[in-house]
């Protein structure tokens, strides 16, 4: 269930937040497919506010398409760089190797001469100094 309310029906609540167009509530729905919660759901509702004037379909389009990039994106950053492992906890350091990270996650993305997986890309140059050269682009490819 979804529903997205229009700044029409909105009255003074577009005072406070100016440029709101819209009040957003999505109901999601998960099942686990795995492990001791197998079969096991959830359901939680979760609100947005937006300045873009959608329908309720639009949004739920958008917001699904924005958590697929996300979820996409830490999964590699946990399974090529073991990010959820790190113990990294004094001062900026944790936020300072998180971004360390996806700078390299970037240039290893970005090098093509290899058809690998990013685990095995990382892996190589640390190996091999010519293709760490490559991925920093200080040798060409």
């Amino acid at each position: 269930m979804e529903w997205a309310m229009e700044d029409s029906a909105l009255g003074k609540t577009g005072e406070v937040w100016t440029g709101l167009q819209s009040l957003v509530m999505i109901e999601s729905t998960r099942e686990a497919i795995n492990g001791k919660k197998k079969g096991e759901r959830s359901t939680e509702w979760r609100y947005y506010i937006s300045s873009l004037c959608a329908s309720a379909v639009e949004f739920n389009q958008i917001i699904r398409s924005h958590w697929g990039i996300e979820n996409s994106l830490h999964w590699v950053l946990d399974v090529a760089f073991k990010e959820d492992d790190s113990r990294i906890r004094i001062g900026d350091g944790a936020e300072n190797f998180a971004v360390l990270r996806r700078i390299t996650l970037n240039l290893l993305k970005q090098e093509k001469s290899r058809k690998s997986s990013m685990r095995v890309k990382r892996f190589s140059a640390t190996c091999n100094l010519e293709y760490l050269e490559t991925v920093m682009g200080v040798r060409p490819r």
